[in-house]
């Protein structure tokens, strides 16, 4: 294989795995909440500098990431109480969702710019030196960033698979009228949608910010990969959403040589297009 398309595979898979923690939040607010959450970038962008601020401030990078996930926590859990649940109670339209969570986009972007400015920002750690595999260089960063998102997945998998709560949000994905008549608190399974959702989003936002510099757009530069993901995978599944941002974070990689970095966005709306128009379902089955 050449050096150059392995080195691109390499840097799509360390991108792929960023994309697939936050499409992944994405599906179960879609899947449980039946929300297309604009804004989910823009909290993945908040987890980022919750991480730089923190970080700032003395705290090792890894705390700063869980003390990022808490704060970010926190704010989605505010933002389904002073929105999405009075929405819900109304039974909003999801063309009024969409058009709000773009509201809160814009208001946690130009928030973010506000209090921190708009020029890019970068976390104090210390340089390592990229491994050398076969001519292949491999930052240490890229490689803690997959690894951390592979132990996040089967962290994942095994919440929605082997305990009660997982159970009981797979339940409220398939039915949630039928999921409440039977006895499941709808309500708490919400909030622990929206744990899980931004534990994942901050996350990614800071190990996106581990491989790249930490700026009020980036959330906003990846919602387009992430809905993709998204859809391309089954709206509400997770598991599809985390296999086609693999082949998303590569396919964009491996594209640059040829359409140059500005088109990646154009890579992922064109692998989402083609896909639909032989599977508009997606790869995979929708829903958990």
């Amino acid at each position: 294989m050449d050096v150059q398309l392995a080195q691109l595979i390499v840097n799509g898979i360390a991108v792929g795995s960023i994309i697939a923690l936050a499409a992944v939040g994405l599906s179960l607010t879609y899947g449980i909440l039946r929300l297309s959450n604009f804004a989910h970038g823009d909290f993945l962008t908040l987890g980022a500098y919750l991480t730089f601020l923190a970080n700032t401030f003395g705290v090792n990078i890894w705390l700063s990431m869980v003390l990022a996930a808490l704060g970010t926590i926190a704010g989605m859990v505010l933002s389904e109480k002073l929105l999405w649940s009075r929405m819900r109670s109304v039974r909003a339209t999801s063309t009024t969702l969409m058009i709000i969570s773009i509201g809160l986009a814009l208001f946690l972007r130009n928030g973010i710019i506000f209090i921190w400015g708009g020029s890019n920002k970068n976390y104090n750690v210390p340089v390592s030196p990229a491994l050398d595999i076969l001519g292949v260089k491999i930052p240490q960063n890229q490689l803690l960033v997959l690894l951390l998102a592979v132990a996040a997945i089967l962290a994942l998998h095994y919440l929605l698979q082997n305990t009660k709560i997982g159970k009981a949000m797979r339940a409220v994905a398939d039915d949630q009228d039928l999921a409440r008549v039977s006895g499941i608190n709808v309500d708490e399974i919400i909030l622990w949608t929206w744990v899980i959702t931004g534990s994942l989003t901050s996350l990614g936002g800071s190990m996106y910010g581990l491989i790249t510099a930490v700026r009020p757009n980036m959330g906003w530069f990846l919602i387009l990969p992430l809905f993709a993901s998204v859809i391309l995978g089954g709206i509400g599944n997770p598991y599809g959403a985390i296999a086609a941002a693999f082949m998303i974070g590569i396919a964009q990689e491996v594209s640059t040589p040829w359409l140059g970095s500005q088109y990646k966005q154009g890579v992922a709306l064109l692998m989402m297009i083609l896909v639909l128009l032989i599977r508009p379902k997606g790869l995979f089955k929708g829903t958990m």
